[in-house]
C-alpha cells in the first residue's frame, strides 16, 4: 500500500512538473517582446508617447489660433466701432446738388457743340 502511494505521488510530482513545463513555454511566448503580447504592449506604448507629443503639439498650435483670433476679433470689433461711427456721421452731411450731365467735367462735347457755346 506504502508503495503504491509512493507511485502515485511521484505521478503526481512528474504531472505537476510537466504542467509547469507547458505553462512556462507558453508564458515564455506570450510575453515574447517580438510576437507576443509583450511585442503589442511595447508597440502600443511608443505609439502612446508618440500621440501624446502630437497632442501636446495640436493643444499649443489651437492656443495660438485661439490668440490670434482673438486679436483679430478685437481689432474687428475696433474698426466696426470706427466705421458706424462714421456713417453716422455721414447722415449728417448735407447732400451736393445733382449737375447735369453736361455740366460734369467729364462729359465730352462734339466739336460743333463746343463752338456753338
Amino acid at each position: 500500500m506504502t508503495m503504491i502511494a509512493d507511485v502515485l505521488l511521484a505521478a503526481g510530482a512528474l504531472g505537476a512538473a510537466l504542467y509547469c513545463y507547458v505553462l512556462s513555454r507558453r508564458l515564455r511566448r506570450f510575453t515574447d517582446l517580438e510576437k507576443g503580447v509583450g511585442g503589442a504592449v511595447a508597440v502600443l506604448s511608443v505609439q502612446v508617447d508618440e500621440l501624446t507629443d502630437i497632442l501636446t503639439k495640436a493643444q499649443s498650435a489651437a492656443k495660438e489660433s485661439v490668440t490670434q483670433l482673438d486679436a483679430v476679433s478685437a481689432r474687428a470689433e475696433v474698426a466696426h466701432k470706427k466705421l458706424e461711427l462714421s456713417i453716422a456721421a455721414m447722415h449728417d452731411v448735407p447732400q451736393p446738388a445733382e449737375q447735369s450731365v453736361a455740366e460734369s467735367p467729364f462729359f465730352v462735347r462734339r466739336a460743333a457743340e463746343a463752338e456753338a457755346k
